[in-house]
């Protein structure tokens, strides 16, 4: 697993000779970033590999659905559960890992009651998959998401952006490796609606990259994969 110290704005921002922006990280540096294991992409398009390792450790509130993220993530979140209370500020991790087979059950619950509404195969897994990710698809499987609330909100939805919690992550959670999964203005590309109450673990050094590019998991995935096989990227 790579742990190499590479400056924020290395992803795309050093000015070209044409005055954009262009990442400074070498082809060797954006695949190790690729195979970080922290960095991994989970969605309905980037299944996660049946092989993939997942020790958990608990960290979730007494009211969590699944108490537990891997033990790296949990224990970022638990220090940062505890900064943020010296600043005033409770946050709760509400739900973190899911196995793939309860994720499965999930799934095939969903699937089931559009089927009793007469749909047939395909189109009742295509309606559930709207609503709960297939098995292997949410980053929930891989341990690495918390969805985060606070005493002040409870329900996981968009008014968790109106709290003191949420506030405090935006301005705290990077330095604790958390990174907001969801964020509106990337909704077209995550296809997943904005989620303020869904952060994601990729470790310190990663989180400042991401959030220094301003670009979403999925756009700088795919733009550590060009750097990698040796393309200039600009832009």
């Amino acid at each position: 697993m790579w742990r190499g110290e590479l400056p924020a704005e290395s992803l795309v921002q050093q000015p070209a000779e044409n005055g954009a922006p262009q990442s400074t990280l070498t082809a060797a540096q954006a695949q190790a970033l690729l195979d970080d294991p922290r960095m991994i992409l989970v969605s309905r398009a980037h299944k996660m590999p049946e092989d993939y390792p997942v020790e958990t450790k608990e960290c979730g509130s007494a009211t969590a659905i699944n108490k537990t993220l891997q033990t790296e993530a949990a224990e970022a979140f638990l220090s940062m559960q505890a900064a943020a209370a010296k600043d005033g500020v409770d946050v709760r991790m509400q739900s973190g890992y899911r196995s793939v087979s309860y994720q499965k059950k999930l799934y095939d619950n969903k699937t089931q009651y559009y089927r009793d509404q007469g749909l047939s195969e395909a189109a009742a897994r295509e309606k559930a998959a709207v609503i709960v990710n297939p098995p292997g698809c949410s980053e929930h499987n891989c341990g690495l998401a918390a969805d985060l609330n606070s005493p002040e909100h409870t329900t996981l939805d968009t008014g968790f952006a109106d709290t003191a919690a949420f506030r405090w992550l935006c301005e705290n959670a990077e330095q604790y490796g958390f990174i907001l999964r969801y964020p509106k203005e990337a909704e077209s590309v995550t296809g997943i609606t904005y989620e303020p109450w869904h952060w994601r673990y990729v470790g310190p050094e990663n989180a400042a990259l991401l959030n220094q590019s301003g670009l979403c998991l999925e756009d700088a995935v795919a733009v550590l994969q060009r750097i990698a096989a040796g393309e200039t990227v600009t832009g």
